[in-house]
């Protein structure tokens, strides 16, 4: 078997990432060596693979759900969003450089489809079966031309394409019907059909519109996933989610101690791999929540000030809110806060910006003694380490170098009384050493709050895969599924007007 499929969507967010991560669980199941791949990601979550090549979340999850090591080859090309206007380039895991959208769109990004289906066919080469994930809609009819996440690749390497749609959102049948009305004939031969996610209610009400679909569109639907709470993996792009007043889904489990622990995350501007406190929200009887106002801080046990791909304007703007004064208050009654990559460095003393801000030199809150300078190369790293008397695993994801003039070491940082500062992500899914760490954060916060000893993150990671795979398997046609998949389009399907425009 040398099967492939490309899972694309009506819309961004209909579940393309998760529906790609449980094809790939319920093959490898079945005995399938598969990979995932996505040409082109934008997102501000991304993680380092073992080479030192940095790609995005989701991939690195997809690629668990696989049981295969991560590699560059899996998303050879990650925009990460510097503003509204312009992204940094990340070649096979390293960065090449800032462009505008028109600038990529102008011409850059059809120059790296060669690349890309490079990658892919390097990858089918070595795997069965290779689940491939669109970007956006596939009927962004202005990008067209350019693409090469969507039916470009599709075309390009001649990949069955599934489309999925969010009926949460309404309107699934005018997305599904538009987004294949709207492409190329060359493109609808490719499109074998739909799979909608997110369904509650009794599917039998459902089937009526189905047969509707499949006689308009001669396609027919490849499943019906209800909607499941926490099956969501890591969040691809932190531009566009807005995380005000989110809460991060908690264990169900009641807390082991008499107290919960609640943890506020400042949900700063560009925030990148807010990801890491989902270890946090995994424990029972520890309640995430984002914030951005600073009477919302007064009664959490523990603020978390995450990463940013702008730190210098995420510190403009805790200034702004008013943030950055409760921050400083906070560290100085002796209450604890962790600062997380650009966190830690806006903790420090002092910034000296000439490549991501390009403004110069810039006072942080001065709240731990480290200055920060960044250099042009990034830092792309998995260390290992100790703290807390516990083992940890980490990967750093920077330009920033921080000179630690003080404290108490704390991994790659320092520690001032309960501030701690780390370029380290990750390092919180190290079970052992985030039990100590929240009870060091219990007892400076008066909180009755004691860890559960038999939280583990992996296992619960895996327990999550694992229920995306028995969504695919119990409620998507699988037959029709693997023919799909090793054996491509199905011929002499049907052209619907109006197609794309010339």
């Amino acid at each position: 078997m040398s099967g492939g499929l490309l899972v694309a969507g009506t819309t961004s967010d209909a579940g393309k990432s998760v529906v790609t991560a449980g094809i790939c669980r319920w093959l490898v199941r079945q005995g399938v060596k598969v990979a995932p791949f996505k040409a082109q990601n934008m997102s501000l979550n991304s993680f380092v693979t073992r080479e030192g090549a940095e790609i995005g979340r989701a991939q690195a999850m997809q690629a668990q759900a696989c049981r295969v090591e991560p590699t560059a080859l899996m998303n050879p090309v990650l925009l990460k969003p510097g503003g509204e206007q312009s992204s940094q380039v990340v070649l096979l895991g390293r960065p090449v450089g800032e462009l505008s959208a028109r600038g990529y769109h102008g011409g850059r990004q059809q120059r790296l489809l060669g690349t890309v289906l490079d990658c892919l066919a390097e990858l089918r080469g070595t795997y069965d079966a290779v689940i491939c994930e669109g970007a956006g809609s596939p009927a962004e009819i202005n990008l067209r031309r350019t693409d090469i996440v969507n039916m470009g690749i599709a075309r390009n390497a001649r990949l069955p394409v599934l489309v999925v749609g969010d009926i949460d959102r309404g309107g699934v049948f005018a997305s599904f019907f538009g987004t294949v009305a709207l492409l190329s004939p060359e493109d609808q031969q490719l499109v074998a059909g739909f799979l909608v996610n997110k369904f509650r209610g009794d599917v039998s009400l459902l089937e009526p519109g189905l047969d509707m679909l499949r006689g308009l569109t001669g396609r027919r639907t490849y499943g019906v996933l209800p909607f499941r709470h926490g099956l969501g993996i890591d969040e691809e792009d932190g531009l566009r989610v807005s995380l005000r007043g989110t809460v991060r889904e908690s264990a169900t489990a009641a807390p082991v101690g008499q107290d919960v622990l609640r943890v506020a995350v400042c949900a700063i501007p560009l925030m990148s791999n807010f990801t890491d406190v989902d270890a946090l929200a995994a424990e029972p009887g520890v309640l995430v929540r984002f914030v951005d106002r600073p009477e919302e801080l007064a009664d959490a046990d523990l603020v978390v000030v995450p990463g940013t791909r702008g730190t210098v304007r995420a510190l403009e703007w805790l200034r702004e809110r008013g943030l950055a004064r409760a921050l400083v208050r906070r560290a100085a009654e002796h209450r604890p806060v962790l600062g997380i990559c650009g966190g830690f460095q806006i903790l420090g003393e002092r910034i000296e910006d000439e490549v991501e801000s390009r403004v110069g030199a810039v006072d942080g809150l001065g709240v731990l003694p480290v200055r920060v300078r960044f250099a042009r190369e990034k830092t792309l790293t998995r260390p290992v380490g100790e703290a807390l008397g516990e083992p940890v695993e980490g990967y750093e994801i920077h330009h920033g170098i921080g000179d630690v003039r003080g404290g108490e070491p704390f991994l790659d940082g320092c520690r001032v009384d309960q501030t701690w500062g780390t370029h380290w992500h990750g390092s919180l899914e190290s079970d052992g050493f985030r039990r100590a760490f929240l009870r060091e954060v219990a007892a400076a916060a008066g909180r009755r709050f004691v860890p559960a000893a038999d939280t583990s993150f992996a296992a619960l990671r895996e327990e999550q895969l694992d229920r995306l795979g028995d969504l695919i398997e119990q409620h998507a046609d699988t037959d029709a599924l693997w023919r799909l998949i090793e054996s491509g389009a199905p011929q002499g399907l049907p052209f619907i007007p109006p197609g794309a425009p010339a």
